[in-house]
C-alpha cells in the first residue's frame, strides 16, 4: 500500500506543479482520485479564486468517486474562502479514504484532516510531505515570514565574473541557459533589478519563452536617486512596472502589501550584494558560464565578509546542465 501511496501522491505532485507561475497567492495542489487501480478523476488548482483541485478532481470522477481514495498534496480546507471547503466536496463525493501530503500549515484552512475522520473516512498525512513542502516553499515561506520569497539569479563565469573588465556582460551564457531564466521569471509574481541595470543594458524584464501565454510578472526597479528614465524598455506597456525608493527591506514590505508572494531578483551585483547583506535572500540560482574574465572583471557581489569564518553558509540543491552552461540551485543553510 505505501508503495501505492508514493506513487499517486507523486502524480499528485506532478499535477500541482501545473499551476506553478498563476495559482499565486495560493499554493500549489493537485489531486489523483484511484479506485482500485484505475485513477478516476485528476486535478489542480489554476488560479486563486477558481476551483481547487480536489473538487475539479472529483467532478471528474463523478459517481466513480464513491469508495475511492483521493490524494491530495496539501490537507484539504475546512474553511469558505473565496471558494468552498474541500472537504464538504470530498464528504459529498462518497471517498473512503483520504491521502494528504503536507499538513495545512496555514491556522485559516487547519481541521480538514480531522473534520473528515470525524465523518468516518480513513485519512492518511505525511505522504512525500518533503516533496510536498518543497513544491511549495514559496506559500510556507510566507506564512511564517511575512514577506516574499527571494530568488537572486546570477550568471557569472566559471570566477564568479558577472561583466568583463569593458562592462560588457551580453552574453556569458548561452540559449538553453536563458531560457531557463526566462522560465523563472514565469514563476514569480515579480522581476526586480538596480537602476545600474537599467541604465546599463535596458532590460524588458519580461517572460520571452516560445507559446508563453501566462501573466507577466510586476517588473521592479530599485531606483534611490531617479536615475531611470520614462522611455526605459522596462517601463513600457508590455508588463506591469514599479519604480521603488527605498532599500531592499523596505521593497519587500512594500511589494508584499501588494500581494506579491515571490520575487526574482537579476541584479546588478550592488543590488545582489544588499539583499544578500540583509540575509533576504531564499534561494540563488547561479548560471555558471565556460568562461575566465580575470580578476579585473565585475564580480558578482561588490561587498562581502572580509574573513572566511564570516562567509554566508548555502546549501546545494540542485545541478542543471544546460549545453555548456552549469545552473546551480542553492539554499541557506541556515
Amino acid at each position: 500500500m505505501a508503495g501505492d501511496d508514493e506513487r499517486w501522491m507523486r502524480r499528485a505532485l506532478a499535477l500541482a506543479e501545473r499551476g506553478r507561475g498563476t495559482t499565486s497567492p495560493n499554493p500549489l495542489v493537485g489531486c489523483v482520485v484511484v479506485r482500485g487501480r484505475e485513477v478516476v478523476g485528476e486535478g489542480w488548482h489554476v488560479r486563486a479564486g477558481e476551483a481547487h483541485a480536489e473538487v475539479i478532481a472529483l467532478s471528474e470522477a463523478g459517481e466513480s468517486a464513491a469508495g475511492a481514495t483521493a490524494y491530495v498534496t496539501l490537507e484539504p480546507c475546512d474553511h469558505t474562502g473565496r471558494t468552498g471547503p474541500c472537504t464538504a466536496a470530498l464528504l459529498d463525493s462518497g471517498v473512503s479514504r483520504v491521502v494528504i501530503g503536507l499538513g495545512e500549515p496555514n491556522p485559516e484552512a487547519q481541521g480538514g484532516a480531522n473534520r473528515l475522520r470525524s465523518r468516518g473516512i480513513e485519512v492518511d498525512v505525511g505522504v512525500c510531505a518533503e516533496e510536498a513542502a518543497r513544491q511549495n516553499e514559496v506559500f510556507l515561506h510566507g506564512l511564517a515570514h511575512a514577506r516574499p520569497f527571494v530568488v537572486l539569479k546570477a550568471a557569472t563565469s566559471i570566477d564568479g565574473r558577472i561583466a568583463a573588465p569593458d562592462g560588457t556582460s551580453r552574453w556569458l551564457t548561452g540559449e538553453a541557459a536563458r531560457a531557463h531564466a526566462h522560465a523563472l521569471r514565469a514563476e514569480v509574481d515579480a522581476v526586480l533589478v538596480g537602476s545600474g541595470t537599467v541604465l546599463a543594458d535596458d532590460p524588458q524584464l519580461t517572460v520571452r519563452l516560445p507559446g508563453y501565454e501566462g501573466p507577466q510578472p510586476l517588473r521592479v526597479v530599485l531606483d534611490r536617486r531617479g536615475r531611470v528614465p520614462a522611455s526605459a524598455r522596462m517601463l513600457d506597456d508590455t508588463a506591469p512596472s514599479l519604480v521603488v525608493a527605498t532599500d531592499p527591506a523596505q521593497a519587500c514590505k512594500e511589494l508584499w502589501d501588494r500581494d506579491v508572494r515571490s520575487l526574482l531578483v537579476e541584479g546588478g551585483a550592488s543590488v545582489a550584494s544588499s539583499f544578500l547583506a540583509e540575509g533576504l535572500v531564499d534561494k540563488l540560482v547561479v548560471h555558471l558560464a565556460p568562461l575566465l574574465l580575470g580578476p579585473q572583471a565585475r564580480p558578482v557581489v561588490d561587498h562581502g565578509p572580509v574573513t572566511l569564518p564570516d562567509a554566508q553558509r548555502w546549501r546545494l540543491s540542485g545541478v542543471e546542465q544546460a549545453d555548456d552552461d552549469v545552473i546551480l540551485t542553492y539554499h541557506p543553510r541556515s
